[in-house]
């Protein structure tokens, strides 16, 4: 009986250290910038515009979504400028781990399905309510002709 006393207690420390790694993002945060940078050292930009709008929410339970748009989107007049829209967005869900200050996320959702089974790791420094996200350097999906980028985005907690 002891050994399985020893066992239950250590499973319920392992949970809930892993879910007090979470502890800091969880909750909502809204976007306040979105810059591009880029691999070859062209220089940054806002690509999202000066003003993007987006959320990124982190559950408990290991979940996080994430929606962000450019600045001045407007409904298509067309089936060309409606499938343009789709670089100038992104979103996706999965299930999250902590690694550190970095999380990982298994994407089971995603506006672009190419992301679909993938891992989005992205690095974190929290300040007080600020979170600034660096992505991983991937090839860019909305940046014409794909050049190899990452984001780096300011969050601010939403109260």
């Amino acid at each position: 009986m002891k050994p399985l006393l020893l066992f239950l207690g250590l499973v319920v420390a392992a949970v809930s250290s892993r879910a007090a790694d979470r502890t800091p993002l969880l909750g909502v945060w809204k976007l306040l910038s979105y810059q591009t940078e880029f691999q070859d050292g062209t220089p940054k930009r806002a690509t999202f515009g000066e003003h993007p709008s987006g959320y990124i929410v982190f559950t408990g339970e290991g979940r996080m979504m994430a929606v962000l748009e450019a600045e001045a989107r407007k409904v298509p007049s067309s089936d060309a400028e409606g499938a343009a829209l789709l670089r100038s967005m992104f979103a996706y869900t999965g299930k999250y781990r902590m690694d550190g200050n970095r999380w990982i996320t298994t994407v089971d959702v995603a506006w672009n399905p190419a992301w679909h089974g993938t891992e989005q790791v992205r690095s974190f420094e929290l300040v007080g309510d600020r979170l600034t996200v660096t992505s991983m350097w991937q090839p860019s999906v909305v940046v014409s002709g794909s050049p190899m980028a990452r984001g780096v985005l300011v969050f601010e907690r939403v109260k």
